[in-house]
């Protein structure tokens, strides 16, 4: 495996991979790599010649009061993962490549972004569509992978391609990777490792009361009753705070109280101890 930490490096590297002919798909992440991670990479093998990933603990997608400084970051532990699941290319560009001084640019996607996490994190996604963007703009990957754990940032990302034109040519394809989960099923994440035993105990509460509660949605009590009833559940349970838990169409990600679409999800974002969980599944 090849790493590129400079623009021009990487693109070099990606016209020797392409030189045959041959199709790349990108796996973005922050590092810190979990088993969801390499399944995107496993996915990306699977439908492409060759996987780029890039590993990149965007500052823009952070809010002040956000864990920036603290995310865990370990570049050589994560090298020696990637290699191991056959990716060829790792772009791993520092702050000063991806933005150069007198960068100026941000990308906002208006709508799918404004509420649940867009809200309780003001500016996040604009960050993440920005950095998207250039991954896209940088790479020209044929397609590229995302877990759904991070459901609206799925959606975002595919409003923002969309809108700017970025599907062709230069993602053919944006792909969404269900969520691994522990034995327990607590959705991986880079940020478990913050949770103490007791926390990661408590936490695996989460994906249980979300079956229980879609369940009986599904077996048509009110939604609105139904998630007060989760979420006091999930505070007895030791969780300190529930950002959201709702109920909202697939596609729009807009709020639902019944199930009189062709598709809905159950999205949850709640805090335990220091650390914020997201989780999502489909209702219906």
């Amino acid at each position: 495996m090849q790493t590129a930490q400079t623009l021009d490096v990487l693109r070099k590297q990606v016209a020797k991979l392409r030189a045959d002919g041959s199709t790349i798909g990108l796996v973005p992440t922050m590092g810190a790599l979990h088993e969801g991670h390499l399944t995107l990479v496993r996915r990306a093998r699977e439908v492409c010649d060759h996987v780029v990933a890039s590993i990149f603990v965007n500052p823009t997608q952070f809010g002040p009061n956000e864990d920036l400084d603290a995310y865990p970051r370990q570049l050589l532990e994560d090298a020696e993962m990637l290699e191991a699941e056959g990716c060829a290319l790792l772009w791993a560009p520092d702050a000063a490549v991806m933005y150069p001084q007198g960068f100026v640019t941000n990308i906002s996607v208006s709508g799918v972004s404004e509420w649940l996490c867009g809200a309780s994190r003001p500016g996040h996604f604009d960050g993440v569509a920005t950095v998207v963007c250039k991954l896209f703009n940088q790479v020209l990957p044929d397609s590229a992978l995302f877990g759904e754990k991070d459901f609206q940032q799925l959606a975002v990302i595919r409003a923002m391609a969309r809108d700017l034109d970025l599907v062709q040519p230069h993602v053919h394809s944006i792909i969404g990777v269900p969520t691994v989960r522990e034995a327990d099923g607590l959705a991986m994440s880079s940020r478990n490792r913050y949770l103490s035993e007791r926390d990661r105990a408590a936490a695996a509460t989460l994906p249980r009361a979300m079956k229980h509660a879609i369940g009986q949605i599904e077996n048509g009590q009110s939604a609105g009753s139904v998630l007060a009833a989760f979420e006091d559940g999930l505070l007895k349970a030791g969780f300190s705070s529930i950002d959201y838990a709702s109920l909202v169409d697939s596609a729009s990600l807009a709020p639902i109280t019944t199930l009189d679409g062709p598709s809905a999800r159950l999205v949850v974002a709640a805090r335990i101890g220091g650390t914020r969980l997201i989780d999502n599944m489909a209702v219906g």
